[in-house]
């Protein structure tokens, strides 16, 4: 009897320990799956936060961004009413200057209309066609240039018959401009002069022939000699070198410059010049 019952309890204990193990290795299982779970809840969780921090990150950005592009805006506002204002301004000195050099280029056009006129009028007054006289301009001055061989024997002041031909129409001229002043030029090649006692050099021969045409002028001519200035230049202002005959003829020659009253625009132009440079 007493074995009958021992051999019970054992089957009893037996079957109570192999329920434990099951439930425990179902416990075990579940827990594991929990565990899975939550490891991957957590990684879940770090992933938010990162996301987060960067989100945090680019909001803060985005701020700041923001607030400059605010004061960006502000500072282009006030640089562009600046820019407008020194257009403005520059636009306004281009004006004035355009407006001086305009007044300057009609100065200048008035002048030359003036010398023009003065050319064109000594042409068709002298009658000039001959090559051996020229007339042109130079800085606004007329010159009348007649080669010596037309006016005086080689190494003579004496003026010759048709010098005083040429020169009468040059009188004709003069005298109907009272108010022109005209200054007599002589020139001469750089052939040194001999000395004759009375005159020394080619300075001299020059300036005695500037004279000698003056007279003549006014002796002969009726021209006003306050309106005449006499002048010798020598050989220091050749048209061509003097390295043939040919060129020596064309430097010996005698200019009369005619200066016309134009003072006036000559004013005009350096005060413009001068408000130009302000």
């Amino acid at each position: 009897m007493k074995k009958v019952l021992l051999a019970l309890s054992v089957v009893g204990v037996l079957m109570t320990s192999c329920g434990t193990k099951k439930k425990l290795a179902e416990c075990e299982a579940k827990n594991k799956e929990i565990q899975d779970l939550l490891n991957t809840a957590t990684v879940k969780l770090n992933t938010c936060l990162a996301e987060k921090e960067s989100l945090g990150s680019q909001i803060d950005y985005l701020k700041k961004n923001n607030a400059d592009l605010i004061n960006n805006m502000g500072n282009i506002t006030t640089l562009s009413s600046k820019g407008a204002e020194n257009l403005e301004k520059s636009l306004e000195s281009m004006k004035e200057k355009d407006l001086k050099i305009t007044r300057l280029q009609d100065a200048l056009t008035r002048k030359d209309s003036v010398t023009l006129a003065l050319v064109t009028s000594l042409k068709r007054e002298v009658g000039i066609n001959d090559p051996d006289i020229q007339v042109n301009v130079e800085k606004g001055v007329v010159f009348i240039s007649i080669s010596d061989k037309l006016l005086f024997k080689s190494g003579s002041y004496n003026v010759s018959d048709r010098a005083k031909e040429v020169l009468s129409k040059v009188a004709k001229v003069i005298n109907s401009k009272p108010d022109f002043e005209c200054m007599v030029e002589g020139h001469t090649d750089n052939v040194p002069y001999i000395s004759n006692g009375v005159l020394l050099d080619n300075w001299d021969l020059s300036v005695k022939r500037s004279t000698s045409i003056i007279r003549v002028l006014t002796k002969d001519l009726g021209v006003p000699a306050k309106q005449l200035i006499a002048a010798g230049r020598s050989e220091y202002i050749p048209l061509v070198d003097n390295n043939t005959a040919d060129n020596r003829a064309i430097n010996r020659r005698t200019r009369i410059v005619i200066m016309p009253k134009i003072d006036q625009f000559y004013d005009m132009i350096e005060k413009e010049m001068k408000n130009m440079k302000n």
